[in-house]
């Protein structure tokens, strides 16, 4: 006997619709769970990530000045905001090369960090010290390496400034585009009870599409970093921010 498969029931219209730049509608619905990048986003690292991985590129056998390198240095410039590992991938194919140079942009980012080469984005930690006053948790997202964002957090005396730190290992290995950071700072802190209850933020495209994947409720990107408002809107930032400064402002309009 044949059976004639029905159709699926439509959502209920109870369902709320949400888009990455919806504004949250009740009370009930605070926007409590905010992920930060780091680097460009809440500290300024002043060109860094090129220098570390000037450094990583000799080891390889990468000649400053060539052709070569001038190439490899244009896709890190394009994808900042990516995990360094799949930079690495992209660059150097074989794994062998990929950890080595992987490590040593980890070695030579972290000497410069030991040498205070980093600071704090003007009023990054006032902003997350006032958006945790609000009952809002905190989380701190880097594409680089735990031992890297380790040594950034030492440096600025912020071990104990957010309520999480995550890089790319402790979401499974992927970093940004995915969404997988975002995600995991829903699931480990369990602050919100629904993806819409997300702020993320961030300086690069990678970090906006990493947010939008995430079904987050804002997403907004920064000027203080590697990406302009043209790569921020094209990534998908709901809103463009001088610096992550205002980010509790612009949380508090999104509820009012």
């Amino acid at each position: 006997m044949t059976t004639t498969r029905q159709p699926l029931p439509a959502p209920p219209a109870t369902y709320p619709q949400h888009t990455h730049t919806q504004k949250v509608k009740t009370l009930t619905e605070k926007l409590n769970l905010v992920v930060l990048d780091m680097a460009g986003t809440t500290v300024a690292d002043d060109g860094l990530v090129e220098q570390a991985f000037g450094a990583a590129a000799r080891q390889l056998g990468v000649e400053p000045g060539s052709a070569d390198h001038a190439e490899k240095l244009d896709h890190v410039r394009a994808t900042m905001g990516e995990s360094k590992i799949s930079v690495f991938r992209h660059l150097f194919g074989d794994e062998d090369r990929v950890q080595r140079a992987n490590r040593a942009f980890e070695e030579a980012y972290g000497e410069l960090v030991d040498a205070g080469m980093i600071a704090p984005v003007p009023g990054a930690r006032e902003a997350i010290e006032e958006l945790k006053a609000a009952g809002r948790t905190v989380v701190l997202s880097t594409g680089f390496a735990r031992v890297t964002q380790d040594a950034i957090l030492a440096a600025l005396g912020w071990r104990d400034l957010a309520d999480l730190t995550l890089c790319p290992a402790d979401a499974g290995g992927r970093g940004r585009p995915y969404p997988d950071m975002v995600l995991a700072a829903f699931l480990r802190t369990g602050a919100v009870d629904a993806v819409h209850r997300i702020v993320v933020a961030g300086d690069t495209s990678y970090d906006m599409l990493s947010g939008v994947r995430s079904g987050a409720g804002v997403v907004a990107g920064v000027l203080t970093g590697a990406h302009d408002r043209d790569q921020l809107v094209r990534g998908g930032a709901g809103q463009v921010l001088g610096s992550v400064a205002e980010l509790p402002g612009l949380i508090a309009r999104a509820e009012a």
